[in-house]
């Protein structure tokens, strides 16, 4: 029988941390013991979460080992002076005439004073500590994950003090080719120290792994010993939706070919959704949509699950729309994926510039769970529409689109009214966390 061999995990974002960040290490937390496994956690003890999920700490396998300890952040004292700095803090950014000054000037002490990020203060107390740990506990592998990238500088330290350990680094996200990088109105010197650590982190770590096809082809370029291992979703939780629908348990992941009629034609979006990433010519297409056909106006719901940049559902209240939305706000992560399955269609959006066409963010994988067509916006020929296209789960629009945006939406809708099915059958399993940890634990074993 093969010994089981230990793995340190990196990670600000565990629960209670609410949103798509803590996700994929608590899905491969869960699995990993199945491949010949043993992870560790290595969490902050006095984070400052964007978003808090409760929820979560059920979802933490009971027997899994964590490891906590303080950190420092300057957010906690910059929340004080300026709401920005939370929206900032979760990802989000005022971009154009939207920024005030604070923000602008919040902006510019975050991408030039903290490099590579605000919680760069971690980094230092995590390699003294960690060295001892390493060592005492006779552990060999660490992943470190971001963003925040911060912590593949902890990776970077303790892989020069102790060599002969294997490093994995984890790009949930790129460093500087995501697409709010050209945002953080750095000076000449910030973006060339941002580059030189990224690059550090690349030639130094023994596998980093990208959540896209298109980034862990950039990250190869760029000297990395770099795999694709996308985020996916969790079987357990899609087979307790099945089984609410049905009332009977399923083996597989199988879709009814019949619906029941629902009061209202739903479209719906979780998660957060910032300036950056807002489908403008969506909002026009369902504004004519509304316009032209009065029976599409009376059956249709914009459901809002998560936080909306203010400037965007300002804007949405103030059109015709205003009598369509219903904003839920921030909720749970199950309660969030039951308003997933009691939607027709299900919206995602990505940055417009090509830079970003590698982005697969996480909820796609929970959208293809629910069996509900999806309606993507981001560049052309993006890792999504790849994915949407190898599933039939639904259409990717670039953001110049429009007249197509309004054939699929109302075609699906006439669908819907006559009462025809709208969901996706397709074989999705590949993208099951079971079957992406076996992809994970196949890599590692390699390093051995």
């Amino acid at each position: 029988m093969e010994k089981t061999k230990k793995v340190l995990i990196v990670t600000y974002y565990w629960p209670p941390a609410g949103g798509p960040g803590v996700q994929r290490w608590l899905k491969f937390a869960k699995y990993l013991p199945e491949f010949g496994f043993e992870p560790i956690i290595y969490t902050p003890d006095n984070p400052s979460y964007p978003l808090i999920d409760e929820t979560l700490n059920q979802e933490v396998p009971k027997n899994l080992k964590i490891v906590k300890s303080n950190i420092w952040e300057p957010y906690q004292i910059a929340e004080k002076f300026s709401k920005s700095n939370k929206k900032f803090k979760g990802g989000q950014f005022d971009v154009g005439k939207n920024q005030s000054f604070i923000s602008k000037l919040s902006i510019f002490i975050r991408g030039n004073f903290f490099i590579p990020d605000a919680r760069k203060f971690w980094i230092k107390p995590s390699i003294r500590f960690l060295m001892q740990y390493l060592v005492e506990n006779k552990i060999e592998m660490i992943v470190t994950t971001g963003p925040p990238h911060s912590l593949h500088l902890i990776g970077l330290g303790l892989k020069k003090e102790l060599p002969h350990l294997k490093w994995i680094a984890d790009f949930r996200d790129p460093w500087t080719e995501i697409s709010y990088y050209k945002h953080l109105k750095l000076t000449s010197a910030s973006d060339q120290k941002h580059r030189q650590l990224e690059t550090s982190v690349f030639e130094n770590a023994d596998l980093t792994l990208a959540t896209s096809y298109t980034d862990a082809e950039n990250f190869r370029k760029n000297g990395a010993n770099a795999f694709c291992v996308t985020n996916g979703f969790d079987k357990s939780e899609s087979l307790r939706i099945l089984e609410s629908e049905s009332g009977s348990k399923s083996q597989t992941l199988e879709f009814s070919d019949s619906q029941t009629l629902k009061p209202k034609f739903t479209l719906s979006y979780v998660g957060v959704l910032e300036q950056l990433r807002n489908p403008d010519n969506l909002w026009k297409s369902l504004t004519e949509l509304c316009e032209k056909h009065p029976d599409f106006a009376k059956d249709f719901e914009l459901k809002l699950v998560g936080r909306v940049d203010d400037k965007i559902l300002n804007d949405i209240e103030s059109s015709i729309l205003k009598n369509n939305i219903r904003n839920l706000g921030y909720l749970a992560h199950n309660d969030s994926v039951d308003e997933m399955e009691n939607s027709d269609l299900l919206l995602i959006t990505n940055f417009p510039n090509e830079s970003s066409k590698g982005i697969i963010p996480g909820k796609l994988f929970e959208y293809l769970a629910t069996g509900k067509k999806i309606i993507s916006f981001g560049p052309k020929d993006a890792d999504v529409e790849t994915i949407l296209n190898k599933t039939k789960a639904g259409k990717h629009f670039d953001y110049s689109a429009n007249g197509e945006i309004q054939d699929f939406i109302y075609s699906l809708y006439k669908d819907w009214k006559s009462g025809k099915s709208i969901r996706n059958s397709a074989n999705i399993n590949e993208f099951s966390r079971k079957e992406l940890t076996k992809q994970l634990a196949e890599l590692l074993t390699k390093l051995d």
